[in-house]
Protein backbone atom coordinates (compact mmCIF):
# COMPACT_ATOMS: atom_id res chain seq x y z
CA UNK A 1 0.00 0.00 0.00
CA UNK A 2 1.10 3.59 -0.82
CA UNK A 3 0.90 4.19 2.79
CA UNK A 4 3.41 1.76 3.99
CA UNK A 5 5.70 2.91 1.42
CA UNK A 6 9.43 3.27 2.56
CA UNK A 7 11.05 6.55 2.35
CA UNK A 8 14.61 6.92 0.18
CA UNK A 9 17.64 8.18 0.52
CA UNK A 10 16.22 11.85 -0.90
CA UNK A 11 14.79 13.55 2.14
CA UNK A 12 13.08 17.12 1.04
CA UNK A 13 10.54 19.38 2.53
CA UNK A 14 7.66 20.65 0.65
CA UNK A 15 6.13 24.08 1.55
CA UNK A 16 2.85 24.70 0.27
CA UNK A 17 1.32 28.65 -0.56
CA UNK A 18 -2.03 28.17 -0.41
CA UNK A 19 -2.79 31.27 -2.88
CA UNK A 20 -6.09 32.98 -4.34
CA UNK A 21 -5.30 32.02 -8.11
CA UNK A 22 -2.98 29.00 -6.97
CA UNK A 23 -1.58 26.90 -4.86
CA UNK A 24 2.60 27.25 -4.98
CA UNK A 25 4.61 23.80 -3.72
CA UNK A 26 8.11 24.40 -3.08
CA UNK A 27 10.46 21.83 -2.51
CA UNK A 28 13.97 22.41 -0.20
CA UNK A 29 16.26 19.91 0.84
CA UNK A 30 16.23 19.66 4.81
CA UNK A 31 19.03 22.38 4.58
CA UNK A 32 16.75 24.56 3.23
CA UNK A 33 17.99 24.74 -0.28
CA UNK A 34 15.53 25.29 -3.10
CA UNK A 35 14.72 22.34 -5.45
CA UNK A 36 11.82 22.80 -7.18
CA UNK A 37 8.47 24.75 -7.97
CA UNK A 38 5.51 24.12 -9.26
CA UNK A 39 2.17 25.77 -9.43
CA UNK A 40 -1.57 24.70 -9.92
CA UNK A 41 -4.37 27.39 -10.87
CA UNK A 42 -7.98 27.52 -9.84
CA UNK A 43 -10.61 30.78 -10.85
CA UNK A 44 -12.20 32.97 -8.97
CA UNK A 45 -15.86 33.83 -9.17
CA UNK A 46 -17.15 37.47 -9.33
CA UNK A 47 -21.15 36.94 -9.30
CA UNK A 48 -21.82 40.29 -8.83
CA UNK A 49 -20.19 43.43 -8.18
CA UNK A 50 -18.36 43.24 -5.21
CA UNK A 51 -18.58 39.71 -4.98
CA UNK A 52 -15.49 37.52 -4.59
CA UNK A 53 -15.71 33.56 -4.49
CA UNK A 54 -14.16 30.84 -5.12
CA UNK A 55 -14.78 26.77 -4.68
CA UNK A 56 -12.91 25.35 -2.22
CA UNK A 57 -12.78 22.12 -3.51
CA UNK A 58 -11.16 22.81 -6.40
CA UNK A 59 -8.55 24.41 -3.98
CA UNK A 60 -8.27 21.38 -1.93
CA UNK A 61 -8.07 19.06 -5.57
CA UNK A 62 -4.95 21.45 -6.25
CA UNK A 63 -3.65 20.91 -3.37
CA UNK A 64 -4.02 17.34 -3.97
CA UNK A 65 -2.41 17.37 -7.57
CA UNK A 66 0.70 19.43 -5.43
CA UNK A 67 1.64 16.42 -3.58
CA UNK A 68 0.97 13.94 -5.94
CA UNK A 69 3.13 15.43 -8.29
CA UNK A 70 6.19 16.41 -6.29
CA UNK A 71 5.87 13.23 -4.69
CA UNK A 72 6.02 11.21 -7.74
CA UNK A 73 8.54 13.46 -9.12
CA UNK A 74 10.82 12.70 -5.83
CA UNK A 75 10.15 9.06 -5.43
CA UNK A 76 9.29 9.16 -2.21
CA UNK A 77 7.29 11.25 0.90
CA UNK A 78 8.86 14.37 1.96
CA UNK A 79 9.99 14.75 5.38
CA UNK A 80 7.67 17.61 6.22
CA UNK A 81 4.63 19.22 5.01
CA UNK A 82 4.12 22.67 5.72
CA UNK A 83 1.84 25.63 5.08
CA UNK A 84 1.31 29.49 4.11
CA UNK A 85 -1.91 30.59 3.16
CA UNK A 86 -3.81 33.68 2.15
CA UNK A 87 -5.53 35.55 4.96
CA UNK A 88 -9.05 36.25 5.30
CA UNK A 89 -10.99 33.79 3.59
CA UNK A 90 -14.20 32.36 5.25
CA UNK A 91 -15.97 29.09 4.59
CA UNK A 92 -19.54 28.29 5.70
CA UNK A 93 -19.81 24.37 6.71
CA UNK A 94 -21.44 21.57 8.11
CA UNK A 95 -20.99 19.09 10.56
CA UNK A 96 -19.18 17.11 7.94
CA UNK A 97 -17.18 20.29 7.06
CA UNK A 98 -18.47 19.69 4.01
CA UNK A 99 -18.76 24.03 2.60
CA UNK A 100 -22.59 25.38 2.50
CA UNK A 101 -21.81 28.32 0.63
CA UNK A 102 -18.88 29.23 -1.97
CA UNK A 103 -15.66 30.68 0.20
CA UNK A 104 -15.12 34.22 0.29
CA UNK A 105 -11.77 35.24 -0.44
CA UNK A 106 -10.19 38.30 1.16
CA UNK A 107 -11.12 40.57 -1.90
CA UNK A 108 -14.92 40.02 -1.39
CA UNK A 109 -16.73 43.58 -0.51
CA UNK A 110 -20.13 42.97 0.49
CA UNK A 111 -19.98 43.91 4.22
CA UNK A 112 -18.77 47.32 3.06
CA UNK A 113 -21.49 48.85 4.76
CA UNK A 114 -21.22 46.82 7.80
CA UNK A 115 -17.21 47.65 8.25
CA UNK A 116 -17.98 51.26 7.75
CA UNK A 117 -20.54 51.26 10.60
CA UNK A 118 -18.24 49.59 13.01
CA UNK A 119 -15.10 51.70 11.81
CA UNK A 120 -16.83 54.82 12.61
CA UNK A 121 -18.37 53.53 16.02
CA UNK A 122 -17.44 53.96 19.71
CA UNK A 123 -16.66 50.01 19.39
CA UNK A 124 -14.46 50.13 16.12
CA UNK A 125 -10.77 50.93 17.79
CA UNK A 126 -11.51 48.79 20.75
CA UNK A 127 -12.00 45.83 18.38
CA UNK A 128 -8.99 46.79 16.33
CA UNK A 129 -6.64 47.04 19.44
CA UNK A 130 -8.15 43.44 20.81
CA UNK A 131 -7.52 41.74 17.28
CA UNK A 132 -5.00 43.66 15.24
CA UNK A 133 -7.06 43.24 12.21
CA UNK A 134 -8.22 46.37 9.79
CA UNK A 135 -11.51 46.79 10.15
CA UNK A 136 -12.60 46.34 6.33
CA UNK A 137 -15.03 44.22 4.70
CA UNK A 138 -11.36 41.90 3.83
CA UNK A 139 -12.19 40.96 7.58
CA UNK A 140 -13.77 37.49 8.46
CA UNK A 141 -15.44 39.34 11.23
CA UNK A 142 -17.85 41.54 8.87
CA UNK A 143 -18.16 39.13 6.41
CA UNK A 144 -19.97 37.06 9.30
CA UNK A 145 -21.95 39.78 10.24
CA UNK A 146 -23.38 40.01 6.79
CA UNK A 147 -24.28 36.55 6.87
CA UNK A 148 -26.32 36.76 10.13
CA UNK A 149 -28.01 39.61 8.94
CA UNK A 150 -28.54 38.74 4.90
CA UNK A 151 -28.77 35.07 5.27
CA UNK A 152 -29.55 34.24 8.50
CA UNK A 153 -31.02 30.92 7.60
CA UNK A 154 -27.36 30.14 6.15
CA UNK A 155 -25.68 31.67 9.28
CA UNK A 156 -27.61 29.56 11.50
CA UNK A 157 -27.61 26.23 9.57
CA UNK A 158 -23.04 26.51 9.71
CA UNK A 159 -21.81 24.32 12.02
CA UNK A 160 -18.57 26.30 11.74
CA UNK A 161 -17.05 28.94 10.15
CA UNK A 162 -13.60 28.27 8.80
CA UNK A 163 -10.77 29.57 6.15
CA UNK A 164 -9.50 27.43 3.64
CA UNK A 165 -6.23 25.99 5.82
CA UNK A 166 -9.02 24.87 8.36
CA UNK A 167 -10.37 23.42 5.50
CA UNK A 168 -7.71 21.21 3.62
CA UNK A 169 -6.50 21.07 7.55
CA UNK A 170 -10.14 18.88 8.19
CA UNK A 171 -9.89 16.77 5.55
CA UNK A 172 -6.79 15.92 6.34
CA UNK A 173 -6.80 14.94 9.56
CA UNK A 174 -10.56 15.00 10.87
CA UNK A 175 -10.12 18.11 13.43
CA UNK A 176 -10.79 21.50 13.46
CA UNK A 177 -7.75 23.76 14.11
CA UNK A 178 -6.31 26.80 13.00
CA UNK A 179 -2.95 28.51 13.60
CA UNK A 180 -2.29 31.91 15.32
CA UNK A 181 -1.14 33.23 12.46
CA UNK A 182 -5.05 32.87 10.54
CA UNK A 183 -6.25 33.54 14.12
CA UNK A 184 -5.34 37.07 14.00
CA UNK A 185 -6.36 37.77 10.75
CA UNK A 186 -9.92 36.99 11.28
CA UNK A 187 -10.88 40.08 13.96
CA UNK A 188 -12.17 37.62 16.14
CA UNK A 189 -8.99 36.41 17.44
CA UNK A 190 -7.14 38.04 20.85
CA UNK A 191 -3.83 38.64 19.01
CA UNK A 192 -2.46 39.29 23.04
CA UNK A 193 -4.49 36.48 25.52
CA UNK A 194 -3.54 33.73 21.93
CA UNK A 195 -7.60 32.84 22.15
CA UNK A 196 -10.72 33.93 20.81
CA UNK A 197 -12.05 37.01 21.97
CA UNK A 198 -15.49 36.76 24.06
CA UNK A 199 -15.97 40.23 23.55
CA UNK A 200 -15.44 40.17 19.89
CA UNK A 201 -17.63 36.81 19.53
CA UNK A 202 -20.14 38.17 20.95
CA UNK A 203 -20.37 41.29 18.88
CA UNK A 204 -20.64 39.17 15.78
CA UNK A 205 -23.37 37.16 17.32
CA UNK A 206 -21.39 33.67 17.34
CA UNK A 207 -20.21 31.63 19.80
CA UNK A 208 -16.24 30.76 19.99
CA UNK A 209 -17.34 26.86 20.01
CA UNK A 210 -18.73 27.25 16.28
CA UNK A 211 -14.42 28.56 15.45
CA UNK A 212 -11.85 26.16 15.55
CA UNK A 213 -9.19 25.68 18.21
CA UNK A 214 -6.09 28.05 17.68
CA UNK A 215 -2.59 26.26 18.05
CA UNK A 216 0.97 27.92 17.34
CA UNK A 217 2.37 28.16 13.83
CA UNK A 218 4.72 25.16 14.45
CA UNK A 219 1.78 23.01 15.88
CA UNK A 220 1.44 19.37 13.97
CA UNK A 221 -0.52 16.42 13.14
CA UNK A 222 0.87 13.23 11.81
CA UNK A 223 -2.02 10.82 11.75
CA UNK A 224 -3.55 11.46 8.29
CA UNK A 225 -6.22 9.69 7.36
CA UNK A 226 -6.39 6.49 5.95
CA UNK A 227 -7.67 7.36 2.46
CA UNK A 228 -7.17 10.61 1.91
CA UNK A 229 -2.88 9.20 2.90
CA UNK A 230 -3.41 7.01 0.13
CA UNK A 231 -4.68 9.86 -2.36
CA UNK A 232 -2.10 11.85 -1.85
CA UNK A 233 0.52 8.92 -2.16
CA UNK A 234 2.29 9.52 1.39
CA UNK A 235 2.67 7.40 4.87
CA UNK A 236 -0.31 7.73 7.55
CA UNK A 237 2.60 9.43 9.91
CA UNK A 238 3.73 12.07 7.21
CA UNK A 239 4.61 15.02 9.47
CA UNK A 240 2.52 18.36 8.54
CA UNK A 241 3.20 21.45 9.96
CA UNK A 242 -0.02 23.85 10.40
CA UNK A 243 2.37 27.28 9.25
CA UNK A 244 1.50 30.62 9.36
CA UNK A 245 -0.58 33.28 6.59
CA UNK A 246 1.08 33.96 3.40
CA UNK A 247 2.06 37.65 4.21
CA UNK A 248 3.74 36.43 8.13
CA UNK A 249 5.42 33.37 5.91
CA UNK A 250 6.65 36.25 3.51
CA UNK A 251 9.12 37.83 5.99
CA UNK A 252 10.25 34.56 7.27
CA UNK A 253 11.36 33.92 3.69
CA UNK A 254 12.67 36.83 2.54
CA UNK A 255 14.94 37.58 6.14
CA UNK A 256 13.05 40.40 7.21
CA UNK A 257 13.17 39.74 10.79
CA UNK A 258 16.09 41.96 11.64
CA UNK A 259 15.79 45.36 13.17
CA UNK A 260 15.93 48.62 10.26
CA UNK A 261 14.49 45.67 7.28
CA UNK A 262 11.33 45.93 5.85
CA UNK A 263 9.85 44.01 3.49
CA UNK A 264 7.63 44.64 0.44
CA UNK A 265 5.82 41.80 -1.53
CA UNK A 266 3.68 41.81 -4.50
CA UNK A 267 1.64 38.93 -5.73
CA UNK A 268 -1.94 39.53 -6.60
CA UNK A 269 -2.25 41.50 -3.89
CA UNK A 270 0.36 43.39 -2.01
CA UNK A 271 1.75 44.81 1.37
CA UNK A 272 4.29 46.50 3.56
CA UNK A 273 6.19 44.74 6.56
CA UNK A 274 7.91 44.73 9.26
CA UNK A 275 8.89 42.08 12.25
CA UNK A 276 8.22 43.27 16.01
CA UNK A 277 8.17 41.45 19.35
CA UNK A 278 5.10 43.74 20.23
CA UNK A 279 1.91 44.87 18.14
CA UNK A 280 1.89 48.49 15.93
CA UNK A 281 -1.13 50.59 16.47
CA UNK A 282 -2.15 53.13 14.18
CA UNK A 283 -5.64 53.27 14.28
CA UNK A 284 -6.66 55.65 11.56
CA UNK A 285 -3.29 53.65 9.15
CA UNK A 286 -5.15 50.33 10.60
CA UNK A 287 -1.73 49.22 10.12
CA UNK A 288 -2.47 45.05 10.85
CA UNK A 289 -0.81 43.05 13.68
CA UNK A 290 -0.24 39.34 12.47
CA UNK A 291 1.34 36.97 14.40
CA UNK A 292 4.15 34.83 12.99
CA UNK A 293 4.26 32.74 16.00
CA UNK A 294 3.07 33.01 19.74
CA UNK A 295 5.61 35.77 20.33
CA UNK A 296 6.33 37.50 17.42
CA UNK A 297 3.95 39.74 15.28
CA UNK A 298 4.37 41.36 11.25
CA UNK A 299 2.86 44.42 11.17
CA UNK A 300 2.18 46.74 8.37
CA UNK A 301 -0.28 47.58 5.68
CA UNK A 302 -1.83 45.83 3.23
CA UNK A 303 -3.25 46.97 -0.70
CA UNK A 304 -5.67 45.61 -2.69
CA UNK A 305 -4.15 46.52 -6.38
CA UNK A 306 -0.71 44.33 -7.13
CA UNK A 307 -0.28 41.88 -9.46
CA UNK A 308 -3.93 42.03 -10.09
CA UNK A 309 -3.25 45.52 -11.46
CA UNK A 310 -0.74 44.37 -13.97
CA UNK A 311 -2.87 41.72 -15.52
CA UNK A 312 -6.09 44.19 -15.76
CA UNK A 313 -3.38 46.44 -17.69
CA UNK A 314 -1.81 43.26 -20.27
CA UNK A 315 -5.31 42.21 -20.68
CA UNK A 316 -6.75 45.71 -21.97
CA UNK A 317 -3.55 47.63 -23.01
CA UNK A 318 -1.67 44.83 -24.41
CA UNK A 319 -4.30 42.27 -25.29
CA UNK A 320 -1.93 39.56 -23.90
CA UNK A 321 -2.29 38.10 -20.51
CA UNK A 322 0.80 36.87 -20.09
CA UNK A 323 3.34 38.78 -22.02
CA UNK A 324 5.31 41.12 -18.72
CA UNK A 325 8.25 41.24 -20.49
CA UNK A 326 6.49 43.30 -23.27
CA UNK A 327 5.15 45.32 -20.45
CA UNK A 328 8.29 45.80 -18.62
CA UNK A 329 10.17 46.68 -21.72
CA UNK A 330 7.57 48.80 -22.79
CA UNK A 331 7.32 51.20 -19.47
CA UNK A 332 11.09 51.03 -19.53
CA UNK A 333 10.90 53.78 -22.69
CA UNK A 334 9.66 56.29 -20.73
CA UNK A 335 11.13 58.76 -18.14
CA UNK A 336 10.52 58.93 -14.20
CA UNK A 337 6.97 60.41 -13.72
CA UNK A 338 5.25 59.53 -17.04
CA UNK A 339 5.73 62.89 -18.08
CA UNK A 340 3.31 64.56 -16.03
CA UNK A 341 0.41 61.39 -16.36
CA UNK A 342 -0.59 60.09 -12.66
CA UNK A 343 -2.70 57.25 -12.02
CA UNK A 344 -4.96 56.19 -8.57
CA UNK A 345 -4.57 52.54 -9.07
CA UNK A 346 -7.44 51.96 -6.64
CA UNK A 347 -9.21 49.52 -9.68
CA UNK A 348 -10.57 46.81 -6.75
CA UNK A 349 -11.40 49.64 -3.66
CA UNK A 350 -8.22 49.55 -1.76
CA UNK A 351 -7.53 48.65 1.56
CA UNK A 352 -4.32 50.57 3.25
CA UNK A 353 -3.89 53.47 3.03
CA UNK A 354 -7.40 55.10 2.21
CA UNK A 355 -9.29 51.59 3.32
CA UNK A 356 -11.92 53.22 1.04
CA UNK A 357 -13.96 49.47 -1.18
CA UNK A 358 -15.55 52.14 -3.28
CA UNK A 359 -12.47 54.15 -4.48
CA UNK A 360 -11.87 53.43 -7.87
CA UNK A 361 -8.74 53.60 -10.30
CA UNK A 362 -8.40 57.04 -12.22
CA UNK A 363 -5.77 58.95 -15.05
CA UNK A 364 -4.99 62.48 -14.20
CA UNK A 365 -3.28 65.00 -16.00
CA UNK A 366 -3.48 63.55 -19.27
CA UNK A 367 -2.15 65.11 -22.62
CA UNK A 368 -1.85 64.61 -26.36
CA UNK A 369 2.00 63.76 -26.06
CA UNK A 370 0.75 60.90 -23.87
CA UNK A 371 1.18 57.10 -25.60
CA UNK A 372 0.39 53.34 -24.55
CA UNK A 373 3.76 53.42 -22.96
CA UNK A 374 3.07 56.21 -20.41
CA UNK A 375 -0.22 54.79 -19.64
CA UNK A 376 0.97 51.46 -18.81
CA UNK A 377 4.44 53.17 -16.70
CA UNK A 378 1.84 55.80 -14.88
CA UNK A 379 0.00 52.71 -13.62
CA UNK A 380 2.75 50.87 -12.04
CA UNK A 381 3.82 54.13 -10.88
CA UNK A 382 0.91 55.00 -9.28
CA UNK A 383 0.86 51.24 -7.39
CA UNK A 384 4.38 52.58 -6.10
CA UNK A 385 3.20 55.61 -4.85
CA UNK A 386 0.61 53.25 -2.73
CA UNK A 387 3.11 51.20 -1.51
CA UNK A 388 5.54 54.22 -0.71
CA UNK A 389 2.17 55.42 0.92
CA UNK A 390 1.63 52.73 3.41
CA UNK A 391 5.88 52.69 4.23
CA UNK A 392 5.57 56.84 4.87
CA UNK A 393 2.79 55.48 7.56
CA UNK A 394 4.54 53.02 9.12
CA UNK A 395 7.63 54.43 9.78
CA UNK A 396 5.56 56.90 11.73
CA UNK A 397 4.36 54.81 14.13
CA UNK A 398 8.07 53.14 14.41
CA UNK A 399 11.12 53.34 13.16
CA UNK A 400 12.87 54.55 9.16
CA UNK A 401 14.10 51.64 7.85
CA UNK A 402 17.11 51.64 6.32
CA UNK A 403 16.39 48.26 3.70
CA UNK A 404 13.89 46.18 2.33
CA UNK A 405 13.57 43.04 0.72
CA UNK A 406 11.41 42.71 -2.12
CA UNK A 407 9.67 39.28 -2.93
CA UNK A 408 6.61 38.33 -4.87
CA UNK A 409 6.19 37.38 -8.32
CA UNK A 410 7.32 41.45 -9.10
CA UNK A 411 10.32 40.71 -8.31
CA UNK A 412 11.71 39.23 -11.74
CA UNK A 413 11.18 42.38 -13.02
CA UNK A 414 14.10 44.42 -12.61
CA UNK A 415 12.74 47.35 -14.09
CA UNK A 416 9.70 47.17 -11.49
CA UNK A 417 12.17 46.40 -9.09
CA UNK A 418 14.38 49.81 -9.90
CA UNK A 419 11.17 51.61 -10.11
CA UNK A 420 10.07 50.68 -6.62
CA UNK A 421 13.52 51.52 -5.35
CA UNK A 422 13.47 55.24 -7.16
CA UNK A 423 9.92 56.01 -5.50
CA UNK A 424 10.91 54.78 -1.95
CA UNK A 425 14.00 56.19 -1.69
CA UNK A 426 15.60 53.07 -0.07
CA UNK A 427 18.04 50.11 -0.64
CA UNK A 428 16.18 47.21 -2.04
CA UNK A 429 17.39 43.62 -1.18
CA UNK A 430 16.15 41.47 -3.93
CA UNK A 431 17.02 37.68 -2.99
CA UNK A 432 17.66 34.57 -4.73
CA UNK A 433 14.35 33.14 -2.85
CA UNK A 434 11.46 31.38 -4.99
CA UNK A 435 8.04 32.10 -3.50
CA UNK A 436 8.91 33.48 -0.35
CA UNK A 437 5.61 32.55 1.51
CA UNK A 438 6.28 28.90 0.45
CA UNK A 439 9.65 29.34 1.61
CA UNK A 440 9.04 30.98 5.00
CA UNK A 441 6.71 27.71 5.35
CA UNK A 442 9.25 25.78 4.70
CA UNK A 443 11.61 27.48 7.68
CA UNK A 444 9.04 26.76 10.03
CA UNK A 445 8.92 23.01 9.32
CA UNK A 446 12.60 23.21 9.79
CA UNK A 447 11.89 25.03 13.17
CA UNK A 448 9.95 21.64 13.99
CA UNK A 449 12.48 19.18 12.46
CA UNK A 450 15.83 20.68 13.85
CA UNK A 451 14.41 23.04 16.98
CA UNK A 452 18.70 24.11 17.15
CA UNK A 453 19.21 24.48 14.03
CA UNK A 454 19.83 27.96 12.06
CA UNK A 455 17.88 29.23 9.13
CA UNK A 456 19.90 29.81 5.94
CA UNK A 457 18.27 33.39 5.58
CA UNK A 458 21.42 35.43 5.71
CA UNK A 459 21.71 35.09 1.60
CA UNK A 460 23.54 37.32 -0.29
CA UNK A 461 21.10 38.94 -3.11
CA UNK A 462 21.08 42.08 -5.61
CA UNK A 463 21.00 45.63 -4.29
CA UNK A 464 19.05 48.05 -5.73
CA UNK A 465 20.12 52.00 -5.10
CA UNK A 466 17.80 55.03 -6.01
CA UNK A 467 18.60 56.96 -9.14
CA UNK A 468 19.28 60.24 -7.21
CA UNK A 469 17.45 61.65 -10.28
CA UNK A 470 14.32 59.63 -10.66
CA UNK A 471 14.34 60.23 -6.71
CA UNK A 472 13.78 63.97 -6.92
CA UNK A 473 10.78 63.72 -9.40
CA UNK A 474 8.98 60.91 -7.81
CA UNK A 475 9.11 63.18 -4.12
CA UNK A 476 7.14 66.33 -6.77
CA UNK A 477 4.86 63.69 -8.20
CA UNK A 478 4.21 62.14 -5.18
CA UNK A 479 2.83 65.32 -3.62
CA UNK A 480 0.27 65.69 -5.96
CA UNK A 481 -0.62 62.22 -5.97
CA UNK A 482 -1.12 61.97 -1.94
CA UNK A 483 -3.79 64.90 -2.23
CA UNK A 484 -5.35 63.42 -5.45
CA UNK A 485 -7.36 60.73 -3.81
CA UNK A 486 -8.89 63.25 -0.95
CA UNK A 487 -9.88 65.71 -3.87
CA UNK A 488 -11.55 63.26 -5.66
CA UNK A 489 -13.13 60.99 -3.48
CA UNK A 490 -16.62 62.36 -3.11
CA UNK A 491 -16.98 62.04 -7.08
CA UNK A 492 -15.81 58.47 -6.83
CA UNK A 493 -18.37 57.18 -4.37
CA UNK A 494 -21.12 59.40 -6.35
CA UNK A 495 -19.89 56.77 -9.04
CA UNK A 496 -19.83 53.74 -6.99
CA UNK A 497 -23.62 54.27 -6.37
CA UNK A 498 -24.51 54.06 -10.06
CA UNK A 499 -25.58 50.36 -11.49
CA UNK A 500 -22.79 49.48 -13.82
CA UNK A 501 -22.71 46.00 -15.66
CA UNK A 502 -19.71 43.99 -14.37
Amino acid sequence: MKTEQTRQNTPYILGIDIGTGSIKAITTDTAGNFLDLSRYSYPLDQPQKGYFEQNPEMIWNAFVLAVQHTVSQKGNAPEAISFSCAMHSLILVNDEGDAIYPMLTWADMRSEAIATQIRSSARGEEIYRITGTPIHPMSPLCKLIWFKQNQPDLFDLASRFISIKEYIWHRLFGVCEIDYSIASATGLFDIIALGWSSEVCEFAGIDSKRLSAPVDTTYTQTNVILPIADLLGIPTDTLFVIGASDGCCANLGSGAGQPGTGAITIGTSGAVRITSSAPVYNYPGMTFNYLLNKSTFVSGGAINNGGILVDWLLRNFLNDAHNYEHLFETIASIPAGSEGLIFLPYLYGERAPIWDAKSSGAYFNIQPKHTQAHFLRAALEGLCYTLQDVLLGLESVTANLSQINVSGGFSSSVVWVQLLTDVTGKKLMLFDVEEASAMGAVYLAMNVINPEGELPISRTGKLFLPDKDNQLVYQKVFRVFKKLYADVKDSMHALNQIEQPL
